[in-house]
């Protein structure tokens, strides 16, 4: 028995850190009461106002099927959307139109330095 109190403690801190961290990050309305009133429940009555929260103080999930995967309406991932993957190909390509553009004159530019730096060094042919 002395062994196994240590862990049911560690098993009621965690308990009651989900349930606040649950709480303290749950958007929109919560049921029952307010969200002050739940985080003192969830604090001052371990374990059972975490258990509470849990059961009775989420909100309710919005019904619809529980694997993401079999939603109508599921969101796909931007690399994996054709039409972000479009809009995007279509803004990078102007930019990258002109970046060459540019590297293509800086290299001209060098080249004609060089050609001139070459043809000076030259000594006159004897």
């Amino acid at each position: 028995m002395g062994r196994l109190l240590p862990l049911l403690a560690l098993l009621d801190l965690a308990l009651v850190v989900v349930a606040l961290i649950d709480c303290l990050s749950t958007e929109g309305e919560i049921r029952a009461l307010p969200r002050a009133v739940w985080v003192f429940i969830i604090l001052l009555f371990p374990p059972v106002g975490p258990i509470a929260w849990l059961v009775a103080g989420r909100p309710a999930r919005a019904a619809g099927p529980a694997d993401p995967l079999l939603s109508p309406t599921r969101v796909l991932a931007p690399d994996d959307d054709p039409e972000f993957l479009r809009q995007v190909g279509a803004g990078n390509r102007a930019e990258e139109e002109e970046m060459l553009r540019l590297w293509e004159e800086d290299l001209r530019r060098r080249e004609d330095e060089l050609r001139k730096r070459d043809q000076n060094d030259d000594p006159p042919a004897p």
